[in-house]
């Protein structure tokens, strides 16, 4: 075998080496990535269009349903409580929403759900792509912008971040700190859609 057939093939060696090692460790970001969106309830507020009309009754919307659920909340000790929470009090959420689009011509629906997101800032954390349990309030057609927070941990009604750490571990880290993370973070936005398109 001569020199040169001995360095190409250490090349491609050290090529599917890294190709491995690249592998590995987005398989590892991916698994912190799905223990994290495990461990949110996002609440997710759904216009029901983009008219500048039905834009600001979404966000007035949002106050009255965050001025509500801020107590409900504020306390709770786990995902599977603020979903229980969030379930028993659907019809109160339905009832919040149309008092405050009865004029409107037409009506909310509340539910527990998955709800699809992009990787999203949120002040000085992010969430990684993927479907996420939310509580999903849909207003008429639902065809307008969304709007959303989290609810657990209660990051949008006055809580803490400490609780993230606490309910997903390690992997808030990811959370945490976006900007060293930004290009995994583009690359699992890319995973979760193939995935979706797949799955339809």
């Amino acid at each position: 075998m001569t020199k040169k057939h001995i360095l190409g093939d250490f090349e491609k060696a050290l090529l599917f080496g890294l190709i491995f090692s690249i592998l590995i460790s987005f398989a590892n970001f991916n698994n912190d990535c799905e223990t994290l969106r495990k461990n949110v309830l996002r609440l997710h507020i759904i216009a029901n269009s983009d008219s500048k009309s039905d834009q600001e009754i979404k966000l007035k919307v949002r106050d009255a349903i965050l001025n509500e659920s801020g107590e409900l909340f504020k306390n709770s000790d786990g995902l599977s409580a603020s979903k229980r929470l969030a379930k028993n009090n659907l019809k109160s959420f339905e009832n919040t929403a149309n008092n405050v689009i009865k004029h409107k011509g037409y009506t909310a629906k509340a539910k527990i759900g998955k709800s699809y997101f992009n990787t999203r800032d949120y002040d000085t954390f992010s969430l990684p792509a993927g479907e996420y349990d939310s509580l999903i309030i849909t207003l008429g057609e639902g065809k307008g912008h969304n709007w959303w927070c989290v609810i657990y941990p209660s990051v949008c009604i006055g809580g803490s971040r400490a609780k993230l750490k606490d309910s997903a571990g390690k992997s808030s880290a990811i959370a945490e700190n976006p900007k060293k993370y930004k290009v995994k973070f583009k690359i699992v936005e890319i995973y979760e859609k193939l995935k979706r398109k797949r799955k339809r």
